[in-house]
């Protein structure tokens, strides 16, 4: 069954939950992700710690995946795109670019925390750098969730999971956090910690489960997880 997005209303217009771990703007064509991490893996191999292979690869057709259903003009990237300047190796930088080439989209990356010391991007990648945030329509597409005036803030940072429990079977999904003012998207990257999170007044949360978006009860959403 081919994965299908979730219809929600934010700051008044209506966009898609995906279970890639996207949000998708139709009016705009605009597919916006989070928290990628790209290089994390050779990040910890420099340092002698193994850690599985494929991340990126599993990661960018995921990417693929999301483009090809909705169809997008536009990715913005949240923030957090790359890991750490130490993983961005030379044979990170190629398998993007060879990801790149098979994909005529826009490209802009709004820089998070982890993406403080790159001081420009790789041309291959033919990425556009914003700084801080940027405002289109009714939204602020930001790194941290941070909430302004007079707009809808999509935001990162955190990686939202929710840690779901039945006796003995427990089981930790990522979720998009959608609160009043500011929405915060899973971590795009599967190879990621997470922060378990709960519903507040007015808060809701849409936990992905494979190729589905699920919003739980709230009575269920504001069971605060433990770590």
């Amino acid at each position: 069954m081919a994965a299908r997005g979730l219809p929600v209303r934010l700051g008044g217009t209506e966009v898609e939950l995906r279970p890639e771990r996207a949000l998708y703007w139709p009016e705009a064509g605009v597919l916006a992700v989070a928290d990628l991490h790209w290089g994390k893996p050779e990040s910890f191999h420099q340092h002698g710690i193994p850690l599985p292979t494929g991340v990126l690869e599993d990661d960018l057709a995921r990417l693929s995946a999301a483009l090809h259903a909705t169809g997008a003009r536009r990715v913005l990237l949240v923030g957090d795109l790359i890991h750490s300047r130490r993983g961005l190796t030379a044979d990170v930088v190629e398998r993007v670019a060879a990801w790149r080439e098979g994909h005529d989209v826009e490209l802009v990356l709004v820089r998070g925390n982890h993406d403080r010391h790159l001081e420009a991007l790789p041309p291959s990648w033919r990425m556009r750098l914003v700084e801080s945030h940027l405002d289109e329509g009714p939204f602020r597409f930001a790194h941290h969730p941070e909430p302004v005036p007079g707009r809808y803030v999509c935001a990162g940072h955190l990686h939202p999971t929710v840690r779901l429990s039945t006796g003995a079977d427990r089981l930790r999904l990522p979720c998009f956090h959608l609160g009043p003012q500011v929405g915060v998207l899973p971590a795009f990257s599967a190879f990621t910690g997470g922060m378990d999170m709960r519903a507040g007044a007015g808060e809701r949360l849409f936990v992905i489960a494979e190729d589905t978006v699920v919003e739980l009860p709230p009575t269920r959403a504001a069971r605060r997880s433990q770590s």
